[in-house]
């Protein structure tokens, strides 16, 4: 028992806490940067004002992370974000494909309580600020109401990812809020007063069958006229979610003071949107419908962005620069919502894609202001045209891990944020984050303290690609059909599939490459031919004449003609795709290039299990997974599959890095193939199946004495990381066994890397 006499007054418990990096804001880009610098061996304090952590992500509010990939709905191939935001997918992806929220909680904190340099200070909100003079940061104070605890934080190095930037904001950073005239960065797209400066912010509502029917009573602060609202849309009771989109509000108001304000009013559009539902007599379907859980904070999507080193603008997205500074990449399209949202007047929003990938320089993630600030999220340095697709979740948890490791190196090297600018400094970031999993569009990681680089590396075989056999559905010809295919420069393809014709008719045939080596949008058509077809079915072959002048994916093209079908193929394999003509649909505005507004064609991958290749022959045969492909420093699908992939026929496919000399081997990395082109939304979507068809699942690895010295079973993740500290490996040779994923899918590796420390 505890008791205490009559004090004339009691002080709160204080804390001191000190750590190398303090990470302010527990959403997935919080997370993620923390992590990164944790594992990069710095001490971190994670300090984050919610229960949970996930931010946007979270329980609280369940929005799905997402990123490049958009849903697949674009031309971004290959594009989902790698790292420990790709990890936390595929971990997510396994363990809760049917996107529970409050498991996806429980998978991120364990992430986080994972690593032992990470101090997590949940329910805890930064108050106050204390600086080292005009530009550099000494401590930090805040409080958890929870413990009644103050705490005081100091660190060398800070990084505010809070949303809306309160120690940036505390600090005296340079900041904007809302958008910029059109003029200052000759942006088209920044919008006029009518469409408003800012997007709303939004609340979700999940609802459950009951087993008889249920009645609503709506509180009295429902919005009671809610079919009279703009933009008030129908309601499918099978979605849940992402189709709530339009449910906004606040645009006119300010994104950060009036946050509250703008909660009661979108729960009063929620409440009387499940009033309309379940009492206008419209919606019959819903008798047996209760309303199960209703965002209890609003999801933000813009307030305030602090001034770095370059701002991201709308020109760098639509021309995809290239930056010297590159550190990571977006792929969202320019997302702009009307800041009236609901009660907007406005045209329907419209996404406008780049033709591909954009890289994202470091100079947006440092401060201008204070020396010793990291900016992190959707507060990184960027105009408000540029921010509206750089602000998800995907592409702002890999920025953050560039903040993670450029933290760690910092601590490490005596350095600055802004000493990593350019120079040797940044090149070592970069090749650091490549080796963490960190894809940068165009850089290729020359690792010299790989042992890898100077061994021999052979196979047992390597796949020669010539056919797939023509063992699966008939496709029809409903819609244009792209099979995708790697091809060397110097070479004219020649393609034969089985088809099948209603009647009488033709079959236009076309091969097309991208402008850009690194897109995959399809846009240069090379030639066309047309194949007469008579009723029935029948192999075809198109012999192209055209050689190809550059290596890189050629696409060949089946035009649309419903008389016809063709024939799929059950294999698949790394670095092959079929894709499909899309139709336009409300939010898809179309492709931006070189700053006009043209036609845009949508090709895009049918979602597993659909999306079976072709059939096909081909020649000459695809000799591009070779095992020397693991060396190039890219670890998935990019201008080539960038893979070895054995032959399906070899039933026990090995690997064999030889060396003249022992080798002692601390650590190896290893990256698989987890289909990077699946977006693996981390809530409300479910997925058919939680383990990438194309990932090796076993393998064993062999000393020169051919002693097994690891074996892994059941592996679902990309990047297999073993640690051989405290027993280092000592040898000549390792051999590597794996076991195919499938009987239709080849055994795939993008990376095997040797390290003595």
């Amino acid at each position: 028992m505890l008791r205490e006499s009559f004090q004339q007054k009691r002080e709160l418990k204080a804390r001191d806490i000190k750590g190398d990096l303090v990470v302010i804001g527990g959403g997935m880009s919080g997370i993620c940067c923390a992590i990164t610098a944790a594992r990069a061996g710095i001490r971190v304090v994670l300090i984050h004002d919610r229960p949970v952590l996930g931010g946007n992500a979270s329980s609280e509010v369940r929005l799905w992370v997402q990123g490049a990939t958009t849903h697949m709905s674009n031309n971004n191939r290959w594009a989902r974000e790698g790292g420990v935001i790709n990890e936390i997918l595929v971990e997510n992806h396994f363990r809760n494909s049917d996107g529970n929220s409050i498991i996806f909680d429980t998978i991120l904190l364990e992430k986080v309580l994972a690593e032992t340099n990470i101090t997590l200070l949940l329910n805890t909100s930064v108050y106050e600020l204390k600086k080292d003079g005009e530009d550099k940061i000494k401590s930090l104070k805040a409080f958890c109401g929870q413990n009644a605890t103050f705490y005081k934080i100091d660190a060398s190095f800070y990084c505010d990812s809070s949303g809306d930037g309160i120690v940036a904001y505390l600090s005296g950073a340079s900041f904007r809020m809302g958008a910029e005239p059109k003029e200052e960065f000759d942006e088209d797209f920044a919008p006029d007063a009518s469409f408003g400066e800012l997007p709303g912010h939004s609340i979700y509502f999940y609802t459950r069958k009951t087993s008889k029917p249920t009645t609503f009573v709506a509180p009295a602060f429902a919005n009671k006229n809610i079919d009279k609202i703009p933009r008030f849309k129908s309601f499918d009771i099978n979605e849940k979610g992402f189709k709530l989109w339009w449910i906004e509000y606040g645009g006119r108001l300010d994104a950060v003071q009036d946050t509250e304000t703008i909660k009661w009013e979108l729960w009063k559009i929620v409440f009387g949107v499940w009033d309309y539902i379940k009492n206008s007599g419209k919606y019959p379907e819903a008798e047996c419908l209760t309303l199960d859980w209703v965002g209890s904070i609003s999801g933000k999507m813009e307030s305030r962005r602090f001034e770095g080193l370059y701002m991201l603008n709308q020109h760098d997205i639509i021309n995809q620069t290239n930056f010297p500074d590159a550190v990571s990449y977006g792929g969202w399209p320019i997302d702009l919502h009307p800041s009236d949202g609901i009660y907007s007047n406005s045209p329907k929003y419209c996404q406008w894609h780049s033709a591909g990938l954009y890289q994202i320089p470091y100079r947006s993630l440092v401060s201008k202001d204070i020396k010793n600030l990291f900016l992190a999220g959707r507060i990184i340095s960027a105009t408000h045209v540029a921010s509206s697709s750089i602000r998800v979740m995907g592409t702002c948890s890999q920025n953050a891990q560039v903040v993670g490791m450029a933290a760690a190196l910092c601590k490490k090297n005596n350095a600055m944020p802004h000493d990593f600018v350019g120079g040797p400094n940044l090149k070592r970031l970069q090749k650091e984050l490549v080796k963490t999993g960190q894809y940068i569009p165009g850089l290729q990681l020359g690792d010299t303290l790989d042992l890898c680089a100077n061994c021999d590396i052979t196979a047992s075989s390597s796949l020669a690609l010539a056919e797939l056999p023509a063992d699966g559905p008939w496709l029809k010809l409903d819609r244009s059909v792209i099979q995708m295919i790697p091809f060397d420069k110097g070479s004219s393809p020649s393609f034969t599939v089985t088809v099948k014709a209603a009647k009488k008719c033709e079959l236009e045939v076309q091969l097309r490459q991208s402008e850009k080596a690194l897109n995959f949008t399809p846009e240069i058509t090379l030639e066309v031919q047309s194949v007469e077809l008579e009723a029935g079915e029948t192999e075809v072959s198109v012999n192209f004449m055209t050689t190809l002048t550059k290596t890189g994916y050629i696409y060949i093209c089946f035009a649309k003609n419903e008389d016809v079908e063709v024939r799929c193929s059950n294999q698949r394999v790394t670095g092959l795709l079929t894709l499909f003509g899309q139709e336009k649909n409300e939010t898809q505005g179309g492709l931006i290039k070189s700053d006009r507004i043209g036609d845009f064609e949508f090709w895009s991958p049918k979602r597993r299990p659909a999306g079976q290749n072709l059939a096909f022959e081909i020649k000459p045969a695809l000799k591009v997974f070779a095992a020397g492909e693991m060396r190039n420093g890219i670890t998935r699908p990019a201008i080539m599959p960038n893979a070895w992939v054995a032959d399906l026929k070899d039933k026990q496919p090995e690997l064999h890095l030889k060396w003249e000399e022992p080798q002692t081997i601390r650590k190896i990395r290893m990256a698989f193939d987890t289909d990077f082109d699946h977006p693996m939304e981390s809530v409300l979507v479910s997925h058919p199946a939680n383990i990438s068809p194309f990932v090796i699942r076993n393998y064993q690895i062999l000393n020169d004495r051919e002693e097994i010295i690891y074996e892994k079973k059941g592996n679902y993740q990309t990047r297999n990381i073993l640690n051989f500290m405290d027993s280092p490996l000592v040898t000549k040779e390792i051999t590597i066994r794996f076991e195919h994923p499938s009987e239709n899918i080849p055994a795939a590796v993008f990376e095997i890397r040797c390290y003595e420390n």
